[in-house]
C-alpha cells in the first residue's frame, strides 16, 4: 500500500520521483507556507495546491508545460490589441490587487483538467498572505494590466532565476490576461530570462505555445537555471535586476 509522505515544519520534501501517478504528481502534505518552503518547493519543481479545508498539498506531476520565451505564439488579434495601445500593463505595480482578482476565478481541478471548473479557489486567504509575503521579499512578481486607473486583466507567479514559474491569470476585459502574457514575455526576453513554467497542459496554454515535457527534463532545465542567491544567501542583484517594478506595456 503506497502511503503518502507527511511533512512536519521542519521536514524536507521527499524526492520527486516518489510523487503519485494517481492523482498525477501529489507528493506529499503537510508542513507550511514559509517563505522558505516556498522557495524550497518552487526551486526544486514542487508547488502547493489545495482547496479550503483540505490538508496543505505538494505537487510535482508529469508531464510539466512550459513555455519557452522564444516560442510564445501571439495571435493576430493579440498582435492588434498590443498594438492600439489601448492598455497599459506594468510589473509588480499591484501584487495584492491581482492575487486577489486571481482569487476569484473558479478553480480547475488538478486531477482532471478538463472537467469545468467547480465554484470553489484553490487560492485561499493562506495561500493569498503566503504570496503577498513571498513578494514583498521579492521573490513573487505580478503583472497588470490596466484601462486607465481600473485593473482589467493580471497575472502572478514565482520567479526562480531565469524561470516564471507562473500561478493563476485573471481578466476583466477581453484579452488582457493575454496581453498581460505577452509583455511578460516581451520583459522576460529582454532579460535573458528563459520560460515559463505553466504546470499543467491545457488547450488555452497550448495556444499560446507551451508544450509539455517530462517532470525529469523541466527538473534538470531548472536547476541548470536556478540562480536566485548570491553567495550570501540574499536575492542577487541580476536576479532583482529581472524584475524591478515598471512599465512593461508591449
Amino acid at each position: 500500500m503506497i502511503q503518502l509522505h507527511h511533512l512536519d515544519v521542519d521536514s524536507p520534501f521527499p524526492p520527486v520521483s516518489e510523487a503519485l501517478d494517481d492523482p498525477n504528481g501529489l507528493l506529499a502534505y503537510g508542513a507550511d507556507l514559509s517563505p522558505q518552503r516556498l522557495f524550497t518547493a518552487y526551486s526544486n519543481g514542487i508547488f502547493p495546491w489545495f482547496s479550503e479545508g483540505e490538508p496543505l498539498l505538494w505537487w510535482s506531476p508529469t508531464p510539466r508545460a512550459i513555455i519557452d520565451i522564444d516560442e510564445f505564439i501571439c495571435s493576430k488579434s493579440l498582435k492588434k490589441l498590443a498594438k492600439q495601445k489601448k492598455f497599459r500593463v506594468t510589473l509588480n505595480h499591484s501584487f495584492k490587487d491581482v492575487i486577489s482578482a486571481c482569487a476569484t476565478i473558479p478553480r480547475q481541478s488538478l486531477t482532471n483538467t478538463n472537467t469545468n471548473a467547480s465554484a470553489d479557489t484553490w487560492i485561499t486567504q493562506d495561500m493569498q498572505q503566503a504570496y503577498i509575503q513571498l513578494h514583498q521579499l521579492g521573490i513573487a512578481h505580478s503583472v497588470e494590466v490596466w484601462d486607465d486607473n481600473e485593473l482589467v486583466g493580471g497575472l502572478y507567479g514565482v520567479g526562480i532565476g531565469k524561470v516564471f514559474c507562473g500561478e493563476s491569470m485573471f481578466h476583466r476585459k477581453s484579452n488582457t490576461s493575454k496581453l498581460a502574457m505577452l509583455a511578460l514575455v516581451q520583459h522576460m526576453k529582454q532579460q535573458g530570462l528563459l520560460f515559463i513554467d505553466c504546470q499543467l497542459p491545457t488547450d488555452h496554454l497550448s495556444s499560446l505555445g507551451a508544450k509539455s515535457i517530462g517532470r525529469n527534463r523541466f527538473i534538470q532545465k531548472l536547476h541548470d537555471n536556478n540562480q536566485t542567491l548570491d553567495e550570501s544567501g540574499r536575492l542577487s542583484a541580476e536576479y532583482l535586476s529581472y524584475w524591478q517594478a515598471k512599465d512593461i506595456t508591449p
